[in-house]
């Protein structure tokens, strides 16, 4: 496995979005505001800060669904040809 920088993973994270939008449009619903924070020891960490900037409680981290979490790391690993595991903060 190669080791990918943020700056690497983000300049093809547009790839990762259509591939992931080819296989379900659900998951990609669930995954295109999402601000990429980090790449470090196979982990990608992502975040929803633009939800936060809205009145009222629209944290909808819980209802996420961890199949959505499974396909979106298969997308990085198809167009990256790598895994990375994806944790959200």
């Amino acid at each position: 496995m190669s080791e990918f920088t943020t700056d690497a993973v983000k300049a093809r994270w547009n790839e990762i979005l259509d591939a992931l939008l080819e296989r379900d449009r659900i998951a990609w619903l669930a995954f295109f505001d999402a601000r990429l924070v980090s790449v470090e020891n196979g982990i990608l960490t992502i975040n929803f800060v633009d939800s936060q900037k809205f009145g009222g409680d629209h944290d909808f981290s819980l209802a996420r669904n961890p199949k959505h979490i499974e396909l979106l790391q298969e997308m990085i690993e198809s167009v990256l040809n790598t895994h990375l595991e994806v944790k959200e903060i």
